[in-house]
């Protein structure tokens, strides 16, 4: 059976751990009390049986029994749990416990209630702020989407009136007309205006219902003053639509002001009267809103059912030790308590999902509950099986390729040159993709571990987030493949097949993974591929997207990542030149393009995290981003540095390499323990780490601290220059990748450990979703 104590740790909601009962501390205190009462020696009750048996025993016997029976009606005597109003705060309540009979420990019982009244008062105060927030919000939802309703009833009409005027005109044109031509000119302009009058008059009412519920209208004073030649009126309503998409984006950096809801017509009079896109997108949010909205209520009702089996089973603990009958007096006032007595929760929950269902699921119960309450994917022992059959697959394979490249003698002199320069930038890009995929996998395995909302920090979907068993069956299926692939052309190279055909092995292998990637079809992980292929979108197009915690969490990624790209560049360039065919490996480096192009490719990860930067500080206005930025500019300045002296080994360029390199690296040694991982604070308990840490062994962060200033100074090998031969500087430069990947994997632990103790600090569970109209 599992302890209490396990389970709640296991369900309590990380980011308001701080607000639940303080379960263990409590239990300490009643071990306390178990101490104390083993150290003192209990009286005799059987002192009668020392002058033997007595007429009397009968009578003493029912006595007992009475006293026993008295005391036990009398449980709430034992304590006294008393409720008193803040002076400053009518609403606010607060509990204190007084003992009426004495204990024999009543140090520590006394101490224990006090401790448990602390709890008690802390759960409610909790409780009532967070129940006070969801229903304002909720009030704020209500109107908003009532506001929608109403504008999208005036679509609704002005498309009804069109029409209806449509078919007037048909009829009238198709009508004979050669002898009351004035006649019918002179109705259709009357109908006409009084189509206009009607119109306007309609949405003069509705403007002014709108003005009720508190929305502000451009020009809403002179709206009959300001009209168009139809003699609609020319009004707008302002509406806070965030800037997510490159359109919207070059409309806020052009004009600098928020887009209207409603259309200033066209000189002509055409246009429409309420923009149809805008108000889809609104309605968009306010739907996210609310599944946001219905999460944190299920959160607060969690929150409460936990505290309450939380005090329930402390209690019962305590009346075992203390041998006293106390939990029942204690649980009435804790069931007259807010947190357990008030039902605002559960009733706004229900008018929560009755809004949905009517709103935004036609009316069908059963797909609003999919939006609302998303079912996690349960663990297959499949993924487990396989990921292991794959491991061993892969292993095995491995070693045969080993076997098989030391007989032909592949690594010789005489034709290691070809093969590391043909075949191992493709197998590369493999290798350091998989050992990427194994890392974040770890990560996974880790977050969950240690209780870190990763789902809620990168905004995941719970029913189709990768879990960490997926990313090692992903991996491991990955190398299998890539090792087989290898094992295959080794082979057929060995059996005297042309090189022309045996190298397109590795294209077509890059090809099969391409497909896959974009593959349309519901297999193969497709919500994680497209998310993955949205987010790679979001980064290439920065800034003109705006910048979530996964996208510059993955532009992160591909800093470290720059010789995998340098390898895809001369894979790429080997199979578009058509080099494969004549086996020239030279012909793609020799070329000022491609060395041309090493320069962008290095820059590319530096600039897209650079310019996501520049979008957060447009977006945020914190000077912490531009910081932040610079670090990625000095990153670019060495990198570029760097490729110059491979070209250009002389004194100049090697003082450059220096000065630029070092400054980088103290850059972003700094960024990395300050900023991303929040350590090295001289004030902090933790000597020069951080307050809260989730890891229980502190030196852990120091030998991680100490890492990663390793690993973040292997560019001192690109100026050292340890080169034998070819076949041992490919290998020198793919295991200097691999350290960096290596990192990387290392450093997103912490990073996202920070962030999640910046979400714990402000009790920070449900995503707050910015509402339309302001």
């Amino acid at each position: 059976m599992v302890k209490f104590s396990k389970e709640l740790e296991a369900q309590l909601i990380p980011e308001w751990k701080g607000a639940f009962v303080n379960y263990w501390q409590l239990k300490k205190h009643v071990k306390k009390i178990k101490l104390s009462r083993n150290t003192k020696q209990p009286p005799s009750s059987h002192d009668h049986e020392i002058f033997g048996r007595s007429i009397f025993d009968p009578i003493r016997f029912i006595a007992m029994k009475v006293a026993s029976c008295s005391s036990k009606n009398k449980t709430n005597e034992i304590i006294q749990v008393r409720s008193k109003s803040m002076d400053s705060d009518e609403d606010e309540v607060l509990y204190q416990t007084e003992l009426v009979q004495l204990f024999s420990e009543e140090d520590e019982v006394r101490v224990f209630f006090e401790r448990l009244d602390g709890e008690l008062n802390k759960v409610n105060q909790f409780y009532k702020t967070k129940e006070s927030e969801f229903l304002e919000r909720g009030e704020i939802l209500n109107k908003q989407l009532q506001i929608m309703l109403d504008l999208k009833q005036i679509v609704a009409d002005r498309q009804q009136r069109r029409k209806l005027v449509a078919e007037a005109l048909l009829q009238r044109s198709s009508s004979s007309f050669s002898s009351s031509r004035n006649s019918d000119s002179f109705s259709e302009s009357a109908a006409e205006l009084n189509d206009s009058s009607t119109e306007i008059s309609q949405t003069d009412q509705v403007i002014a219902a709108l003005q009720r519920n508190g929305v502000n209208f451009i020009n809403s004073e002179g709206c009959k003053a300001t009209m168009t030649k139809k003699g609609k009126p020319k009004m707008a309503m302002r509406i806070d639509i965030p800037a997510t998409t490159p359109a919207q984006t070059i409309s806020a950096v052009t004009s600098m002001i928020w887009e209207d809801l409603v259309n200033h017509p066209k000189k002509e009079g055409h246009g429409d009267f309420i923009n149809k896109k805008k108000i889809q997108c609104a309605e968009k949010m306010i739907r996210s809103a609310f599944v946001e909205l219905y999460r944190g209520l299920g959160l607060l009702k969690t929150y409460s059912s936990l505290n309450m089996v939380a005090l329930t089973k402390i209690l019962k603990k305590f009346d075992k030790v203390s041998k006293q009958q106390v939990s029942a007096s204690y649980l009435k006032a804790v069931k007259r308590s807010h947190f357990i007595s008030s039902d605002k929760v559960v009733r706004l929950m229900d008018e929560v999902e009755s809004i949905f269902t009517k709103h935004f699921a036609n009316n069908d119960r059963k797909k609003a509950m999919k939006f609302l309450r998303p079912q996690e994917q349960k663990n297959s022992h499949m993924v487990t099986f396989f990921v292991g059959l794959f491991t061993g697959s892969f292993v095995s394979l491995f070693s045969v390729y080993v076997i098989l490249a030391h007989l032909s003698g592949i690594f010789s002199p005489s034709t290691e040159t070809a093969y590391m320069e043909t075949v191992y930038p493709v197998f590369s890009v493999f290798a350091l993709l998989s050992l990427h995929l194994f890392l974040y996998g770890c990560n996974l395995f880790m977050w969950k571990a240690t209780r870190i909302n990763y789902n809620f920090i990168f905004e995941f979907s719970s029913s189709t987030a990768l879990k960490y068993r997926d990313a090692f069956l992903i991996c491991t299926t990955f190398m299998t493949s890539v090792v087989g692939a290898m094992v295959i052309h080794l082979i057929l190279r060995a059996g005297g097949f042309s090189p022309s055909h045996v190298d397109t092995i590795p294209g077509i292998l890059l090809l099969i993974f391409i497909c896959l990637l974009v593959c349309p079809f519901n297999i193969f992980y497709r919500p994680t591929r497209y998310c993955f292929l949205r987010i790679i979108r979001n980064i290439i197009c920065s800034p003109l997207y705006k910048v979530l915690m996964v996208d510059f969490f993955m532009a992160d990624q591909l800093t470290s990542q720059i010789p995998l790209l340098r390898h895809l560049e001369s894979t790429i360039c080997y199979f578009i030149a058509g080099s494969f065919k004549t086996h020239e490996f030279a012909t793609c480096k020799n070329g000022k393009m491609y060395r041309q192009l090493a320069y962008v490719i290095s820059f590319l990860p530096y600039y897209w995290r650079a310019m996501q930067c520049a979008r957060r500080w447009f977006d945020e206005y914190d000077l912490n981003h531009l910081a932040n930025m610079g670090k990625y500019v000095s990153a670019m300045v060495a990198a570029g540095a760097r490729l110059t002296y491979a070209t250009q080994s002389n004194n100049l360029w090697f003082s450059v390499v220096l000065v630029t390199s070092a400054v980088a690296t103290v850059y972003q040694l700094y960024w990395d323990f300050v900023k991303d991982w929040g350590l090295l604070d001289p004030n902090s308990r933790n000597p020069w780490l951080r307050d809260d840490l989730i890891l229980k062994n502190k030196s852990i962060y120091y030998i991680s601290i100490a890492l990663n200033v390793v690993l973040r100074v292997a560019w001192v090998e690109s100026i050292m220059r340890f080169r034998f031969h070819p076949f041992q500087t490919h290998l020198l430069d793919f295991f200097l990748a691999s350290l960096e990947v290596i990192r990387r994997g290392h450093w997103n632990f912490y990073r996202l450990e920070n962030e999640h103790l910046n979400n714990v600090g402000k009790f920070r569970a449900v995503k707050t979703v910015p509402l339309p109209i302001p």
